[in-house]
């Protein structure tokens, strides 16, 4: 079997697995198709999720039947004010030998320790209780007391914040919002969807959910990933995307000359490819198309910008910005 065979082999199973873990989430979570398929393709990308919507979309119920149905280890932390590292990571606490009566150090695990972590209202926690995320969501490792864990992968952070209420919270510093590879909006549900969830989670029995993928089989999706062509014009297309974001670059648009202070990181382009693999495999191909380096480009970019004065006086928002400029950069020179 030849390499170009063996590549379309692989990239059918991925689609298959894919679709099948995408449509068993969805039994759980009425109307949320794209911030299903925006957390789904960052997991499989080794990506991080940051979630923003009123409470009672179902974030919490999405990130559990996440877990089930690729069989991941869940856990959720509740961000408050008063919560601090240690509450997170763990602690060493002092234990005495039974045997001997010699006292020593042992490290007990936060619930940091897992495979997919819900960060509930991020926000609410002081920076440096949002900085104790900063190590595991960029190298998967944890240290403590002088010693270093690595996580076992896939390990994935999907944290939240409630875009209404701003009473009480601390924003997230830009070195840490870079670190989430999509900032995904959740939308409010129309009728019919609001109709099928109160029939589902009242007046029907509990949708049980089948497990569909493990541990080891996203790390297989992962392998996959990496043979996922990407063509010297696709690429150039994502850089000069990320470029055209900061407004002393050549390639800035008119619209973040004007209302743009800071442009995106590499993170940024870094994310257009991995998430353009996953699409493109996804849509059955094993190369990555310009469509599918702009298919998440929004979630990816939007959290990256910031604005100037200009920008925040005149009412523009960043993703308006991010739209502009998706329109107005070509996919070839």
């Amino acid at each position: 079997m030849s390499d170009l065979e063996m590549l379309k082999q692989e990239a059918a199973s991925f689609r298959e697995a894919y679709t099948a873990a995408q449509a068993e989430i969805g039994k759980a979570i009425v109307g949320q198709e794209r911030v299903i398929d925006a957390c789904l393709t960052a997991l499989i990308a080794g990506g991080n999720v940051l979630l923003e919507g009123v409470p009672g979309l179902g974030k919490t119920m999405l990130v559990k039947a996440m877990s089930e149905v690729l069989r991941l280890d869940f856990k959720r932390v509740q961000f408050t004010p008063d919560l601090m590292p240690a509450d997170i990571i763990g602690t060493n606490i002092l234990n005495t030998d039974p045997a001997t009566g010699a006292a020593h150090f042992e490290f007990r695990k936060g619930p940091l320790f897992t495979q997919l972590l819900l960060a509930d209202e991020i926000n609410r926690a002081s920076p440096k209780t949002q900085s104790a995320l900063l190590e595991t969501m960029q190298e998967g490792s944890v240290t403590a007391g002088g010693q270093t864990w690595k996580l076992p992968p896939p390990f994935f952070v999907m944290a939240t914040q409630n875009p209404i209420e701003q009473e009480g919270t601390y924003p997230l510093p830009e070195a840490q919002l870079d670190r989430f590879m999509f900032k995904v909006q959740v939308p409010f549900v129309t009728r019919e969807q609001l109709n099928t969830i109160v029939l589902q989670t009242i007046l029907r029995p509990a949708t049980a959910l089948e497990a569909v993928l493990d541990a080891a089989g996203i790390l297989r999706l992962r392998e996959i990933l990496d043979k996922v062509v990407v063509a010297p014009p696709v690429l150039d297309f994502a850089i000069r995307l990320v470029m055209a974001t900061h407004p002393a670059a050549a390639e800035a648009t008119d619209e973040a000359k004007k209302f743009v202070r800071w442009g995106a990181s590499p993170r940024a382009a870094q994310a257009l490819i991995k998430a353009g693999r996953v699409r493109a495999l996804v849509e059955g191909r094993a190369h990555v198309a310009a469509d599918d380096i702009r298919h998440f480009a929004p979630e990816v970019l939007t959290h990256r910008v910031l604005l100037n004065y200009d920008g925040q006086a005149e009412g523009i928002s960043a993703a308006q910005v991010v739209e502009k400029i998706l329109a107005g950069v070509p996919e070839s020179v």
